[in-house]
């Protein structure tokens, strides 16, 4: 039974201490840890992406209607 704990202190113990070092890294950049995190950021730039997608769509439809009037003027001529 020592063989086994000496065997973890000296080759798991650092092992481990390292892992959850990444692990707590990893963790801080996801949340933020009081700054924004990949999650938070994630979630702005889907919601900024929503409305660029409906601002382009306002843009697409207003060009559209704009086309339109001008074909309709020139065909109709009123």
């Amino acid at each position: 039974m020592s063989e086994c704990i000496r065997q973890y202190e000296r080759v798991c113990k650092d092992e481990f201490a390292s892992i959850h070092a990444k692990l707590d890294r990893l963790d801080e950049a996801i949340r933020g840890n009081g700054k924004p995190g990949i999650q938070l950021r994630l979630d702005r730039l889907e919601a900024s992406e929503k409305s660029r997608a409906k601002l382009i769509w306002i843009i697409v439809g207003a060009a559209a209607t704009l086309a339109m009037t001008a074909v309709w003027q020139q065909v109709f001529g009123g």
